[in-house]
């Protein structure tokens, strides 16, 4: 119950600066939040579509492998996909990476959207803290100008003592979002780079039924 007091204090302390940063910082769990669940459901369906359609690569049956990727939502199927339809239309290699390549920029950027806005956010969230902390040290001074000078010190170091709340809150927000940023980012990079490897293997499948 203290520390529910305490925290109540100190923010009603810290002033007006108070309530954008904790605008940011609602923003960015909501983000985070999305991103995350999106993230790991994208590497699920992922992995369960991979292990459906790379029998059916390695039989040749690309027929049946492109029409079980027209019912999923899968992201890596937007990739093969572009791929295995010029499988029947095209006898050069090269024809189907560059389609597959097509189908890689224009699905990468949809595991990168909002993601950098944490790192943003992080940003601003800092700067309000420490804007926050300029303005309470301006009305410090000013408040103390015409007080009694035996007042000064007092008044002057308890003014100081709530601007310094702004810039504690900015950076409490701060750290987390840019922790979470990076996790994010590292969760990003890992489905980025099995599309990469699951596009590899797919061209070198598609390559080894040529040859057969």
């Amino acid at each position: 119950m203290d520390s529910i007091n305490y925290s109540i204090k100190f923010f009603q302390d810290g002033g007006i600066f108070m309530y954008p940063i904790l605008g940011v910082l609602a923003l960015g769990v909501a983000i985070a939040t999305e991103r995350y669940i999106y993230l790991v459901a994208t590497k699920s369906k992922n992995r369960q579509m991979w292990d459906k359609v790379l029998p059916l690569l390695k039989s040749r049956n690309y027929k049946a492998a492109l029409e079980i990727m027209s019912k999923s939502d899968a992201i890596i199927c937007n990739i093969l996909s572009y791929g295995l339809s010029r499988v029947g239309t095209t006898h050069k290699h090269d024809d189907v990476e560059t389609a597959m390549e097509e189908g890689f920029l224009e699905t990468v950027p949809r595991l990168e959207k909002r993601t950098h806005y944490l790192s943003t956010f992080a940003n601003v969230a800092t700067l309000l803290g420490l804007l926050g902390t300029v303005v309470g040290l301006i009305d410090a001074f000013t408040a103390v100008t015409n007080a009694n000078p035996t007042e000064k010190a007092a008044l002057l170091s308890a003014s100081i003592a709530v601007g310094m709340n702004t810039t504690a809150f900015g950076l409490l927000v701060a750290i987390p979002l840019l922790l979470i940023y990076s996790f994010l980012q590292a969760k990003t990079v890992e489905i980025v780079d099995s599309l990469e490897m699951a596009s590899v293997k797919v061209l070198n499948i598609i390559k080894e039924n040529a040859i057969k």
